[in-house]
C-alpha cells in the first residue's frame, strides 16, 4: 500500500529551459489531480550543442533538485537529456519511475507510420546520439529511419517566430529534400518533432511538408506512459485532489516568463518563476 504522502507527491519535469513546459502542458492536461515542479536549466542551455559527459552531469543535477523536493516521479522533458542521460539516471537517483520522451515518441511514430519511412528532427546531440534509431529499430526493425539536426528551430521557437515566411523559409532548407513526392513508395510518411521546442512549429513544419506526412509530438505520448505508470506504482493522486504547478528555473524569470507562457498556453508572470543555482 503506497502511503497517502507519497501519492499526494509531486510530479517533477525537467528540460534544459522553456521547451519542456510542452510537455507539462500535455501532462497538466491529462492529470488534472497531480502536481508539477518543473525546472528549466536556462542558465547552461542549450544542451543540444553540449557534449554527452556534460549533458549528464547537467541532468544529474537536475534530476537532484527534484528529487531533493520530495517528487513521487521524474519527467525528462528533454530529448537531449532523454537519450544521452536517461540511463545514467537511474543509478543516481534510485528506485524512483523515470520517464524520457524518446521511447514515448518513437512508439508513437512506429504507430503512425504506414511503411515505416520516418524522419527524426531534433539538436545536433539527439540526432548524434541516435537513441531514435534505437528504439524505432526495437519495434519496428523494418522501419527506415533518417535523422536531422535542426539547431536554428530552437532560437525561432524562443523568439516566436514560429509561423509565416521566416519560419517556413528554414524549415524548407532543413527539410525540403525530404518532403515525399508524389508516387514514391520510399518517401516518408512520419515526422517525429524530437525536440520539445519544436511542437509550437508545428504548423509551418506541416505546410512544409505536406499533407502526406504524419507530425508526431511525443508529449502526448509521453503525458499517457506517465499515467499508466502513476496507475501501475499505485502513485495516482486520489480524484479529490487539486493539483497545482510550481516553476524552477536557473536564470532569467522574466525571459522564462515571456518565453514559457507560448510554449505552457498560459500567461506566466516573472514572479511566478522561483530561481534556483545547480
Amino acid at each position: 500500500m503506497i502511503a497517502s504522502v507519497q501519492r499526494d507527491a509531486a510530479i517533477g519535469v525537467f528540460d534544459s529551459g522553456v521547451g519542456g513546459l510542452t510537455v507539462l502542458r500535455a501532462l497538466r492536461a491529462h492529470l488534472p489531480h497531480e502536481s508539477f515542479v518543473y525546472l528549466g536549466d536556462t542558465a547552461r542551455l542549450p544542451y543540444g550543442t553540449k557534449s554527452r559527459h556534460t549533458v549528464t552531469r547537467y541532468a544529474r543535477q537536475a534530476a537532484q533538485v527534484l528529487v531533493d523536493r520530495g517528487v513521487k516521479l521524474l519527467v525528462i522533458a528533454c530529448n537531449t537529456a532523454s537519450a544521452v542521460a536517461l540511463p545514467d539516471l537511474p543509478d543516481h537517483i534510485g528506485a524512483m519511475p523515470l520517464v524520457g520522451v524518446v521511447e514515448p515518441g518513437a512508439a508513437a511514430a512506429c504507430q503512425a507510420s504506414g511503411h515505416g519511412r520516418i524522419a527524426v528532427i531534433g539538436t545536433e546531440s539527439t540526432i548524434r546520439g541516435g537513441a531514435y534509431e534505437r528504439a524505432i529499430a526495437r519495434r519496428r526493425p523494418d522501419a527506415r529511419v533518417v535523422g536531422r539536426a535542426c539547431p536554428l528551430f530552437v532560437a525561432l521557437a524562443e523568439e516566436g517566430w514560429c509561423d509565416g515566411p521566416i519560419a517556413e523559409a528554414v524549415a524548407e532548407r532543413y527539410l525540403g529534400d525530404l518532403r515525399p513526392r508524389p508516387g514514391d513508395p520510399e518517401g516518408i510518411d512520419c515526422l517525429v518533432l524530437g525536440c520539445t521546442h519544436f511542437p509550437v512549429l508545428r504548423s509551418a513544419l506541416a505546410r512544409v511538408m505536406g499533407p502526406e506526412v504524419t507530425l508526431v509530438d511525443s508529449a502526448e505520448t509521453t503525458a499517457h506512459a506517465v499515467a499508466q505508470i502513476l496507475e501501475q506504482e499505485g502513485l495516482a493522486a486520489p480524484a479529490g485532489a487539486v493539483g497545482g504547478t510550481t516553476l524552477l528555473a536557473t536564470d532569467g524569470p522574466e525571459r522564462f516568463a515571456r518565453v514559457g507562457a507560448g510554449f505552457l498556453g498560459l500567461e506566466l508572470r516573472p514572479d511566478a518563476v522561483q530561481l534556483v543555482d545547480l
